[in-house]
Formats: structure tokens, sequence, C-alpha cells
């Protein structure tokens, strides 16, 4: 379930970056009800993207913004209400570490999703019954 965090250069003080990515993992194994599952916590992944500060722009000028795009399977945060609760929960995670360089409402979240048998871990295709199979043989 991979992350991608983009922020621009200096808004995150380094020490912090390892530790963001460990809390919006956290926050998406707890929204998902999947905390401790060993198949869904080893397939949470991503990056870190820094970029320019004159190359991360809000409003059509360069602006302190920061960009959070969950990709997921079909069946993953199905409701709004899981949503919903990811996308604040990681809203959070980034405004507490950013530690107040950067406004709440520079922070915006996408979550997109993966067609049926098109969500692929180590070569292998897997449909929502496959993944769910997985998740199941972890618990």
């Amino acid at each position: 379930m991979p992350i991608t965090l983009t922020v621009p250069e200096g808004l995150l003080p380094p020490e912090t970056e390892t530790e963001v990515f460990a809390d919006l993992t956290r926050a998406l194994l707890r929204v998902a009800q999947l905390e401790g599952n060993a198949f869904m916590t080893a397939n949470v992944v991503g990056t870190l993207n820094k970029l320019p500060t004159d190359h991360v722009f809000a409003g059509g000028k360069p602006a302190p913004a920061v960009f959070i795009e969950l990709k997921l399977p079909a069946i993953a945060l199905a409701t709004a209400e899981a949503k919903q609760a990811f996308i604040e929960a990681a809203t959070d995670v980034v405004e507490k570490a950013a530690e107040g360089r950067l406004r709440r409402d520079h922070i915006w979240t996408n979550i997109v999703y993966a067609a049926d048998g098109a969500w692929g871990i180590a070569g292998q295709a897997y449909a929502a019954g496959d993944l769910v199979a997985a998740v199941q043989r972890s618990a």
C-alpha cells in the first residue's frame, strides 16, 4: 500500500522524516483495523519526495505545501468514514511533524484505488479475494 509524501525541502526536520512515515503507516493500519497483521504491515511502503521550495505550489504560486498520496486495492478503506479517518490522521501526522512551518489547509491527501486484480506484490497480481485470504492467513 504505497504512500507517497511530497514535501518542500527543509519543511520537515531531518530527524522526523522516518518517524513521519512510521506514523503514516500506523495511521493506515489503525484505520483499516489491521494493526499487527504481518502481511499488511510489510506491504505498507512508500517514498518521501523532497522538492526545491520553488517547485511546490498552492494557488499557482510557490508555497509550503504537502501532498500525501495513498494507493490502495479497491477493497481497502471502503467507507467514507474510513477515508475521512485516514485523511484526518495523515494530516495530523504531517502538521505535527512540520512544527508550525505549514498551514493545515496546505496539506492535501489523495486516496487512489487500483482496479481489482491490478494490485501486485512480488510479481503476483492480487484480486480482492486473494488479498483478503493473505490478510486472514497473517491474522
